[in-house]
C-alpha cells in the first residue's frame, strides 16, 4: 500500500516539515557528489552500533561518536530509500507539526529518530554496519499521526498484480499494515549490509512516537 495523500486539512503552513525535506535532499544531493569518498563519509556520519556502544563504556569523552546519532538521520542510500521516506513525511508530517507545533514538532521528530537508532544499538551493539535513514525519525511522527488522527482518510494505492488501485482507507489501517510490515522486515538482519536500514529502528521510532506525542502536543 503506498499512501499518496490525507483528507486531513491543517490550519498552518509545516514550515518544519518542508525544511525537514529540502535537508534530507541537499544532504543527499552532496553524497552523490562524493563520488569515492561516499564511503568515508558514510562511516564518519553514520550510527555504527559498536562505536557507540563503546563510547558510551569509555572513560574518554567521545561527543562527536553520539552526535552520529543526529547526523545519520539525514543520510540515505539511495532514490528510492529518500523517496519513501520523504513522501511519508510530506503526508503525515505537516498534520503532526500542525498539532504539535513547530518548534516542538522538530525537537519530537530528532528525539524519535534518536530513540530509534538507540534501540537499533542496544540490540545491535557489536554490529559494525554503518546505519543511516531518517526512517526512525519518521516512524514517530507516523506513531504520533495514529494517536492524534486515527480515523482520518488516507488516499492510498494499492497494486493487485498488474492492476492499480485507488482507494480511500483509515489511517490507522495504513499505518498499523506499515508496523506490522516494519516488525517483520527489523525481524530480518541486515548483518550482511554494507550500508544498514536499520529496519528494527523504525519498530523503536514507532513506539517512541506513540509515546511522547501526548506529552509533546500542544493543549490550546
Amino acid at each position: 500500500m503506498i499512501p499518496l495523500k490525507d483528507r486531513n486539512p491543517r490550519k498552518r503552513f509545516p514550515l518544519f516539515t518542508i525544511l525537514l525535506i529540502a535537508v534530507n535532499v541537499l544532504v543527499f544531493l552532496y553524497q552523490s557528489s562524493l563520488g569515492i569518498k561516499l564511503e568515508g563519509f558514510f562511516h564518519s556520519f553514520s550510527v555504527i552500533p559498536n562505536q557507540i556502544y563503546q563510547a558510551l563504556h569509555s572513560e574518554v569523552l567521545r561527543p562527536f561518536v553520539l552526535l552520529t546519532l543526529l547526523t545519520s538521520l539525514f543520510m540515505h542510500g539511495g532514490w528510492l530509500h529518500l523517496g519513501g521516506n520523504m513522501l511519508y513525511l510530506w503526508i503525515f508530517g505537516d498534520n503532526v507539526e500542525d498539532k504539535l507545533g513547530r518548534i516542538r514538532f522538530l525537537f519530537f521528530y530528532l528525539l524519535c529518530g534518536i530513540a530509534a537508532s538507540a534501540l537499533h544499538v542496544y540490540l545491535e551493539p557489536t554490529s559494525n554496519i554503518p546505519t543511516i535513514g531518517a526512517s526512525g525519525a519518521i516512524s514517530g511522527v507516523l506513531g504520533a499521526y495514529v494517536i492524534l488522527f486515527p480515523h482520518a482518510r488516507v488516499l492510498t494505492l494499492i497494486p493487485i498484480f498488474i492492476f492499480i488501485q485507488i482507494v480511500e482507507m483509515s489511517a490507522y489501517i495504513i499505518l498499523g499494515f506499515w508496523f506490522v510490515l516494519q516488525f517483520f522486515n527489523g525481524i530480518g538482519s541486515l548483518r550482511n549490509a554494507t550500508i544498514g536500514i536499520g529496519g528494527v529502528a523504525h519498530i523503536g521510532g514507532f513506539i517512541a512516537g506513540l509515546l511522547l506525542v501526548i506529552p509533546f502536543r500542544k493543549y490550546r
